[in-house]
């Protein structure tokens, strides 16, 4: 006897959506903020629900922060945070002052590259409960961490600093610039936001 797929399903049997999660998600009738992240990327989306899909409002991904003169990594906590700002600014443009957060499935982690973005979000103006414990810090936020750490590895164990930053430095670029990395871009983003 042959065994019938059951369609509806299927994501949830590729462990791609939670349905109980969504439908709690899509009770709020708010637009939803979906952040996606891959090892090198980070998606954020504002969506609104449609019985035909999901309409997407507004979009920006971590790749988006390399025209505004990013050069570090496009996954870590500073690329997400940015990449959250510049989808609130876009949100704010066309008048999206509300949404509820959706990490979809991965696991809720104090601190993770998913709620730097959404405190990009938050920062850019944009209305999401939230709770300020499961936020990074400001200083990781801002890479300090990275800078204070590079400039340790220089004074102390510069061979060490080559093998942790060799792909930085075989592009030319100094880890200990991080932090200031982060606030030009985000000073490009806000610039935009007020034009």
């Amino acid at each position: 006897m042959r065994r019938l797929t059951r369609i509806p399903f299927k994501r949830k049997n590729q462990k791609k959506t939670d349905y109980k999660k969504r439908l709690k998600l899509l009770m709020a009738k708010k637009p939803r903020v979906v952040v996606r992240k891959s090892l090198n990327n980070i998606l954020v989306q504002i969506t609104k629900f449609s019985l035909d899909g999901d309409k997407i409002e507004v979009s920006a991904n971590s790749r988006n922060l390399v025209k505004l003169g990013w050069k570090y990594h496009r996954g870590n906590v500073s690329a997400a945070y940015l990449t959250g700002l510049l989808c609130g600014v876009k949100a704010k443009q066309k008048n999206i002052k509300e949404a509820v957060l959706d990490i979809g499935i991965y696991p809720s982690t104090k601190g993770s590259v998913l709620y730097a973005s959404l405190k990009g979000l938050v920062d850019a103006g944009l209305k999401i409960n939230h709770s300020k414990e499961i936020l990074p810090s400001e200083d990781k936020i801002s890479g300090k961490h990275i800078t204070d750490y590079a400039q340790l590895l220089l004074k102390t164990n510069k061979e060490k600093y080559k093998k942790q930053f060799s792909r930085y430095i075989k592009n030319q670029i100094k880890p200990e610039g991080i932090s200031t990395s982060v606030q030009e871009v985000k000073n490009l983003i806000l610039k935009g936001d007020k034009k």
